[in-house]
Formats: structure tokens, sequence, C-alpha cells
């Protein structure tokens, strides 16, 4: 079997079979950090605060894990397949934990939820940070790198949007003990199901390069100095925050401003599908006029439309749902553009370490993901607070807040990060020069 990163061409079969593990892996994402939380404190009687120190120690515990894994696959030998090794091992321990978190005994108590919880972002790291690595390595071509992200993107989207409507469904907590085993079957059935095509019909061969012995010092100092690498994860933190924003407040502001709360589902689903729906234009955007322009361009798309937000009202659904269709449109580029982009920036590393060294890159951006959704929280709630925000009573100042949180400071996080990206200086040309850098053998 050809590797597919000898001449850039990956199929629509390859495409969907590298992306569709993307699905189940999402499924647990939203439940995991909205419903767990209340789930073991208030049903299971654990405590908002015991609850909350476990769910900060799962993410220490990322902290430690993910670089480990990153590297740890990077140095896994090729002829076991540096990627497929680990993700194989990873989908048990994933389907382990998610059975025991989202399924728990009555009378479980915190070491448990810390175990289970634990044992879960384990096995997801051990699974998502060598599968994001894959797709990487799965081309050397600038422009197929978004058609591989793309698909694996429209699979996590549509996971996230079943995870959605189970969530919906949880309304009591008989419905959520239901939802919650729910989901952690359809990641034990659905995990091995969906990463069989993955295992067995996607190539794992890592980039044609000269392998060089690297201190780890050293290693590290490549890193620091990958000035493209640098300022795709700055812009890709700001726009995360931006993006985070609204999504932390989007219960709140469709019920205090808009007056719907029966219909948040129907604008997430608006959102989201319109995400999908809008792929094919960023991609077809980004082949002619370059990846980073075209994502400052989506981000200035969805800038105009964050704009409305302040000009909302209750009854204001149509605008609203305008507004949702607008920003998903803009969510398509976020997710397939950056994420082909970050395979760009590790052939920088790769053409001066001499070494392929993906899995310790996409551990760094997993880390900034992380912290862009840990700064949407910390920014909007404690300053909602400080306004005197209360869904139940309402307030002048707390709902001005709760507006310029939503709409307008996303607005600026995305201006800063265009401002970052606009002379971003890979582009297909210079990404190609890398190629043939590295393919030469021609490294520092």
């Amino acid at each position: 079997m050809s590797s597919p990163s000898d001449n850039g061409r990956v199929g629509p079969g390859l495409l969907t079979s590298y992306g569709l593990i993307g699905l189940p892996l999402a499924v647990a994402t939203l439940p995991l950090y909205i419903h767990i939380p209340n789930f073991y404190a208030v049903d299971l009687g654990l405590g908002l605060a015991a609850v909350g120190i476990v769910m900060f120690a799962m993410r220490l515990w990322d902290v430690f894990t993910d670089p480990l894994i990153g590297i740890l696959s990077d140095k896994t030998s090729p002829r076991l397949g540096r990627r497929r090794l680990w993700v194989a091992m990873g989908i048990p321990v994933a389907m382990a934990g998610a059975w025991a978190i989202f399924s728990p005994p009555q009378n479980a108590g915190i070491p448990y939820l810390l175990f289970a919880g634990m044992m879960l972002h384990l096995g997801w790291t051990m699974v998502m940070l060598p599968y994001q690595a894959w797709g990487a390595e799965l081309s050397a071509d600038y422009h197929t790198r978004s058609r591989i992200a793309a698909a694996r993107e429209v699979f996590v989207i549509i996971g996230t949007v079943v995870a959605g409507g189970l969530i919906a469904a949880a309304a009591s907590q008989d419905a959520r003990t239901d939802a919650l085993r729910l989901v952690g079957l359809i990641l034990v059935v659905g995990l091995p199901i969906a990463g069989l095509p993955l295992l067995l019909r996607v190539p794992d061969r890592p980039p044609p390069v000269q392998r060089t012995r690297m201190h780890w010092r050293q290693g590290l100092k490549v890193i620091a100095a990958n000035a493209p690498f640098r300022r795709l994860l700055l812009s890709w933190v700001l726009n995360g925050t931006a993006n985070g924003l609204p999504a932390t407040l989007f219960l709140l502001f469709v019920g205090e401003i808009i007056s719907a709360p029966d219909q948040s589902e129907y604008f997430l689903l608006a959102y989201f599908s319109m995400s999908v729906a809008g792929m094919p234009l960023w991609l077809w955007l980004a082949r002619r006029h370059g990846k980073h322009r075209v994502w400052c361009g989506a981000m200035i798309w969805g800038c105009g439309w964050f704009a409305l937000a302040p000009f909302l009202g209750p009854g204001d659904t149509v605008l609203y749902g305008a507004l949702c269709l607008g920003t998903g449109l803009a969510l398509g580029a976020d997710l397939a553009l950056p994420a082909s982009m970050q395979a760009d920036v590790v052939d920088v590393d790769t053409a001066e370490a001499g070494q392929s060294r993906a899995g310790i890159y996409f551990a760094l951006w997993g880390m900034a993901t992380k912290l862009s959704l840990a700064l949407a929280v910390g920014i909007a709630f404690p300053l909602l607070d400080v306004a005197g925000f209360d869904p139940d009573t309402g307030g002048e100042t707390g709902t001005w807040v709760l507006v310029m949180l939503y709409g307008v400071v996303p607005i600026v996080f995305k201006l800063a990060a265009i401002a970052v990206m606009w002379r971003f200086p890979l582009t297909a040309s210079a990404q190609a020069a890398l190629r043939n850098k590295i393919a030469g053998g021609q490294v520092t």
C-alpha cells in the first residue's frame, strides 16, 4: 500500500475511514462537561465543591498526559505504526473510562469519580492526539490537508449534535441517568466500530525525512523558535476564546435576552448544520486565496454577525436564528483551516529538527484549546457575578454585561486573532518549498 503522503491524493473513502472515529469521540464532550458535574454533585449527592475539585484535577491530569502521549507517539517505531498503535491501545482504555463515568453505581463516591475521569481522559488522549497527528501526516499537500481536517471535523460536529439531542432530552433525573448511560454505551460500541476503518484502511507512515538524534533541550528550542507555530497558536487561543464566550453564555443569552429557552436546541442545530454546509465553500476559497487569508475573512464575517447581538431583544427569534446561521458558517472555517495550517507548521519543525514530531505539536495544540475554553469561562462568569447578574431577577447592568460578553467582546478577540494571522508566512509556495527540503533530506 502506498502512502497518501507520496502524492497528496486522498479519496472520499479514505477520508471517511479517517474521520469516522471523530463522531463517538465528540458525543462524550458536551455531556462530560455539562451533565456529569451536576449529575455527580446533585443526583448522587457528592457536593458541588468536591466534584469541582475532581473536574479541576482531570484538567491537571491532561496537562501531564497530553505532552507525554504526544512525545511517546512520536518516538514509537514506524514499523509498529506510530499513530495506529496508540489509537489501538487507547480505544479500550477510553471505552472502560466512558462506561465507568457515564454509568456509575448508586454508591459511587469521589474516589470513584476521580478514577473513572482520569481513565477516560487518559484513553481520550491516547486516541485523540495520535489521531490528529496521523491526519497531519496523511498528505504533504497544502490543500489536501484542509480536506482531511474538514472530514474529521464534520464527524465531530455530527457527534456534537447527537450529544446535544441527548442533553435536550435529559430534563429529569431519571432521563439524565438514562441519557448518560446511553452516552457511555455509544462510546463502548461506537469507538471500536468507528475505529476499525481507521486502523485497517488508513496508512500510517511518517513523512520521508532523514532522522537525526536531538537532545530534548535542543528539541524544545526548535519548537520555541518556530515562528509560524507561535503565531498560529496565539491566533487559535484568541479566536477560541472569542468562540468560547458565546458558547459558554448561549443558554443564558437565549433565555434572558431572546426569551426563547425552549428553542435553544433548534438554534444549536442551525449553528452546527451551517458549519458543515459551509466547509466546502471555505475549502474552495482557501484553494484560491490561501488558508490564512480565508480564515481571516471568515473571522471578519463572524464579527459582522456578532455585532448584531446588542440589538436583539425578547422575541427576536428570526434575527437570532440568522445570527446562528451566520456565525455557524464562520465556524466551518474555524474548524477546518487552522487544523490544516497546524500540519503546515509541523513541516517547519521537521525541516529544522530532521524528524517528524507531529505528536508533541498536537499535544500543545490541544492544551491551547483547553486554555481558550478555560479563558472563556474565567472571563464570563466572574464578570457576570461582579455585575450582579441573576437569571431569576434580571438586572439592567447584569443584562448589559451579558450582551457585551456574548456579542462585543468576541469581536475584540477575533480582531486580535486577525491581526496576528494576516501576514502568516506559510503560503502554499512556502510550504511546498519546505516539503521539497524535507524530501531531499536537506535538514539542519
